[in-house]
């Protein structure tokens, strides 16, 4: 395990650091929260420090005190920030400003909200170099165009010219850690970089970033709660649990050797590989011949038929812009395809939502990807789940509060949480109560959307044995929207593979994930990451003699 002492051993010295809050509980006074207790650790010149841990575990909290900053009316309250043995806590308004942008930098988890829409990516590369005065104009412009090159983004002498929304979510993820290094700052913070990424776009960004770090020598925080990812990329990792370390040292240590048992538990979680049913005669679900685009003539579905037997999980699989989730749009009647139909239960579902029966509408659920923005902040659990329970079966009262009782212990929380709020939740918690809004329809189709995406892995592993259970009490079936390979053999009877709105491959999940492969199918179960020290090495050499062979 890494030593710290009170002494600065790195570039980056962190020192007993505390950090607080203040909660305001409805219909109680306000209380201070700890959110950061006592963590110490150090990051040395061009080396990585991944931080790794579940939501709420305090890693962006602490990763944004390097840059001397508490988000959402979060304190520092105690310990030290050394920056090459400056205590950056101790600096002024204009101390501060002089750091930020400069000498350390922050690369946030969604690129397409931190990038301007109406400017152009090249002048928001260059404008902290500039602002701070680091270089001029022509210095500035010289500096991106070689980390355009360095992180590999097409067309490098003309990429600066492009807006935002020109480029893809990979390519906009590279260019903001091409603004972080321009000023070529001494640190820079990732901020779970890859996270919103599809797994063949990851591996790209990934890449990229590792190749920047050692071509530029700087520092790094790499946030994340991804421990097979953080593995390719870190020379150290801190292990975070409410706030406090639970283990601190180089990552062959933390990977091969764990010591404690929460870090052991993050190392061996693997989503049992459900053995898929046999009968496929049964169907619930036809999706026969669709195509289907958007009013701006965009077709984004050519094509497309599956199929779902009763009690059974469809996984629908491909990177971001594939079409799964406008698939689930046609599914539900949110967009009606131009061609093709979707038959349930032997019956034809209208194409408009508009048109389909309340009796129609309860039968297909969804569980979406982002429980924080899928639910109303003002309403309790109570309410949430009540809501549902009350249109379908007109229940109201005790008679709809005892229904949401059942519902609460179905998804194993229990009525102590009834009247809690979204904000009172964890994030696993949401998840939770957003499946058991869905299941107060009592529906026979539940479409899941990337519902665990966006969770840590213990948390995400709860979440799908909890799917898992209610499909063998209820028999619902399920379409499970998904990028993540290791979900679709946990989960799922039978699997689709899409790309670019089409449908590359469908059938039982032993013979899709089977050779012989199609070429896109072969990348995709490639590129996802292993518990494995020099993984993405070998990835990538295996990529190169796969080009320089053909």
């Amino acid at each position: 395990m890494p030593e710290t002492s009170s002494a600065t051993s790195g570039l980056l010295s962190v020192r007993n650091l505390k950090i607080e809050a203040t909660s305001y509980p409805p219909g109680e006074p306000p209380k201070t929260v700890t959110l950061v207790e006592d963590v110490s650790f150090d990051v040395e010149k061009g080396k990585v420090l991944g931080l790794i841990g579940e939501s709420g575990a305090g890693k962006s909290t602490i990763g944004l005190s390097a840059l001397a900053y508490g988000r959402g009316g979060a304190s520092i309250t105690g310990g030290q920030v050394l920056l090459n043995g400056k205590d950056i806590l101790a600096l002024d308004r204009n101390g501060i400003r002089g750091i930020r942008g400069c000498k350390v930098c922050y690369v946030a988890q969604s690129a397409a909200a931190a990038f301007n829409p109406a400017h152009k990516l090249g002048e928001q590369v260059i404008e902290a170099s500039l602002r701070h005065r680091i270089m001029s104009r022509a210095e500035a412009e010289k500096r991106a165009l070689y980390l355009f090159q360095v992180l590999g983004l097409p067309n490098p002498e003309s990429f600066g010219d492009r807006y935002p929304h020109q480029v893809s979510g990979g390519q906009l993820q590279r260019a903001m850690t091409a603004m972080a290094l321009c000023p070529n700052p001494e640190l820079i913070v990732f901020d779970e970089p890859t996270t919103a990424l599809d797994v063949t776009t990851q591996i790209d960004v990934l890449a990229a970033i590792k190749h920047a770090i050692e071509e530029t020598h700087t520092a790094a925080l790499y946030i994340t709660h991804d421990l097979a990812v953080v593995a390719q990329i870190s020379d150290d990792i801190m292990v975070l649990r409410h706030g406090k370390t639970v283990e601190y040292g180089t990552t062959s240590q933390i990977i091969e050797a764990p010591r404690e048992d929460y870090t052991r538990a993050l190392v061996s979680v693997r989503q049992t590989k459900r053995k898929e049913a046999g009968d496929q005669s049964d169907r619930l679900l036809d999706i026969e011949h669709v195509s289907a685009g958007y009013s701006n003539g965009f077709k984004v579905l050519h094509d497309v038929s599956m199929h779902l037997p009763k009690g059974q999980t469809l996984a629908i699989v491909g990177e971001s812009g594939s079409g799964k989730s406008t698939l689930a749009r046609v599914i539900t009647g949110l967009l009606p395809p131009s061609e093709g139909r979707v038959t349930f239960d032997g019956k034809e579902l209208p194409k408009a939502l508009s048109a389909r029966t309340k009796e129609e509408l309860r039968r297909v659920q969804m569980i979406y990807q982002m429980a924080d923005t899928a639910m109303n902040p003002r309403q309790t659990v109570r309410d949430i789940i009540g809501r549902p329970i009350s249109f379908y079966y007109g229940l109201h009262g005790a008679k709809k509060t005892e229904r949401v009782r059942q519902l609460l212990d179905q998804i194993e929380m229990g009525d102590g949480f009834l009247d809690r709020y979204p904000a009172e939740l964890s994030g696993g918690q949401k998840q939770r109560v957003a499946i058991a809004r869905a299941l107060a329809a009592k529906p026979e189709l539940i479409l899941c959307d990337e519902p665990t995406s966006a969770l840590d892995p213990l948390v995400a592993e709860g979440i799908l044995n909890l799917l898992l259970k209610l499909q063998e009490e209820t028999a619902v079936s399920y379409v499970f929207i998904t990028h993540d390979i290791a979900i679709v053999r946990a989960i799922a009877d039978s699997v689709a593979v899409m790309h670019r709105g089409k449908l590359v491959r469908f059938g039982p999940k032993s013979k899709v994930l089977s050779p012989p492969f199609d070429d896109y199918t072969d990348l995709l179960l490639k590129s996802v990451p292993e518990m494995e020290l020099g993984w993405l090495e070998k990835v990538l050499a295996s990529r190169r003699m796969e080009s320089a062979g053909n």
